[in-house]
């Protein structure tokens, strides 16, 4: 624990609502508290009942600070996060998030923190912040490349790209050259996915007001990776730019878990780097087609792997028997870390969320891209451009894919000759984005800045 306890902060966190966005604010709060600060980390009763435990050391630095989310028209009882409500009821749940506007302020009236670190949908924070006197952070859970992608702050506010083409090309604030971008279809289904606004507020103007009113911005990646990018998010938000790191995954050790249990003893009997974890996260969510062709794909591989499905699936009829032994098919939550520290684990077909990514890079597992939603598709091409993993390929216009599609993936990254540089990408990749001592060096900074920027503000 740092040594510097006379200069002891208050940090209030304030995540959205979604498991891939509570997590890593988690992970940032342990590190902040392992420095000697005292952490508020606010949520709602069921999202905070989700949360791992807290170790001995650090429940005394974190407390959890529970606000009942209001109930409104449209959004089923005891839906706190987006993995309770299908993905065009986003927009109920940003509305809900948006009336505990008055309990968080009362909150932070009382604790006066010296900090909160907000995430992207609270776009009305910090005005609540700077009227208390409140140092603010905006913590992206997004790559420094997306959110160059999304642009400076003030053309988020404006929305001044109206149509699914504007988001297929370079934006002109860009300078060099870059692959970053998304493919129509990602862009169309996105649109499609999503309910009548009912908060009044997009996702942009959220993003926008959110950067434009913090005092500096925490990106969770660093200029290792991805240099250009840091450099020029700088230059777009004229504020300060920190990197966090990439917050490594840490595995949990409970041993309780009775589904771990299960999964472990399954893939203690396949070979080392022989299995593809699938998972596709808890907000994605395929066609029928789309789970068939995936399917029958994982079935032509002829590789070992494990397939995780968030509710029952609908798969072909068979598929479970002609795959038995070969590849398990498991509905419900896993414990994705431990699955990914596995050693039978060698690929991990993944939605490309960032969360999934850091994760599974860093236990230097090899991705198989097949983005959804979101920033997936950035994700995506931000990672192939440096040749760490494989796409499977797709109909540019709809996203259609073919099973062949899936297996030709598969055994490109798992047995094919031709993907053995690929394979070792990602390992070294595992001593950057797994690297904990680097990590710890990042926040050392952050806490730098954030002691700097409290007591001046505060003078």
């Amino acid at each position: 624990m740092d040594d510097k306890r006379e200069e002891v902060m208050h940090i209030a966190m304030f995540p959205w609502l979604a498991m891939g966005h509570l997590l890593p604010f988690l992970r940032l709060s342990k590190l902040l508290a392992q420095k000697g600060h005292k952490i508020s980390f606010i949520s709602t009763p069921r999202n905070i009942q989700r949360l791992p435990k807290l170790p001995s050391n650090l429940s005394s630095s974190i407390t959890f600070v529970s606000f009942p989310l209001p109930s409104i028209s449209g959004l089923p009882p005891s839906s706190e996060s987006s993995m309770d409500v299908p993905y065009n009821k986003q927009q109920s749940l940003k509305a809900a998030f948006d009336l505990l506007q008055p309990q968080l302020k009362e909150f932070l009236r009382r604790s006066s923190p010296d900090w909160i670190i907000y995430d992207y949908a609270s776009h009305w924070l910090p005005s609540i912040a700077t009227e208390l006197g409140i140092s603010k952070a905006f913590f992206s859970l997004f790559n420094a490349a997306t959110l160059c992608f999304m642009g400076p702050s003030s053309s988020l506010i404006e929305e001044s790209r109206s149509t699914p083409e504007d988001f297929t090309v370079v934006p002109p604030w860009v300078p060099f050259k870059s692959n970053i971008v998304f493919r129509y279809h990602e862009v169309s289904r996105y649109v499609e996915k999503t309910e009548e606004d009912v908060t009044g507020v997009s996702d942009s103007v959220r993003f926008g007001y959110t950067i434009d009113g913090s005092d500096a911005v925490f990106v969770r990646s660093c200029p290792e990776f991805e240099p250009e990018w840091f450099s020029l998010l700088q230059d777009l938000y004229s504020k300060p730019v920190f990197p966090t790191g990439f917050l490594p995954p840490v595995i949990e050790d409970n041993d309780d878990d009775t589904t771990w249990v299960r999964i472990k003893e399954w893939l203690d009997k396949q070979r080392v780097n022989s299995v593809v974890y699938v998972s596709l996260g808890t907000e994605a969510s395929l066609r029928r087609e789309e789970l068939t062709e995936l399917a029958l794909g994982l079935e032509k591989s002829e590789t070992p792997f494990f397939w995780v499905l968030r509710n029952e699936p609908q798969i072909p009829d068979g598929f479970e028997e002609r795959v038995k032994g070969r590849g398990m098919v498991y509905v419900g939550w896993v414990p994705q870390v431990k699955i990914l520290s596995h050693e039978s684990v060698g690929g991990f077909l993944t939605h490309c969320g960032w969360n999934s990514v850091v994760e599974g890079l860093g236990f230097g597992k090899v991705p198989i891209f097949l983005p959804v939603l979101n920033e997936q598709g950035l994700n995506t091409r931000l990672l192939q451009g440096k040749g760490l993993g494989v796409e499977v390929l797709r109909d540019e216009r709809d996203g259609s894919f073919g099973s062949e599609s899936v297996a030709d993936s598969v055994r490109l990254v798992m047995i094919d000759d031709t993907g053995e540089e690929i394979r070792e990408k990602a390992k070294v990749m595992k001593g950057l984005f797994g690297n904990m001592d680097e990590n710890i060096r990042y926040v050392d900074e952050l806490v730098g800045f954030m002691r700097s920027k409290g007591s001046s503000s505060s003078s």
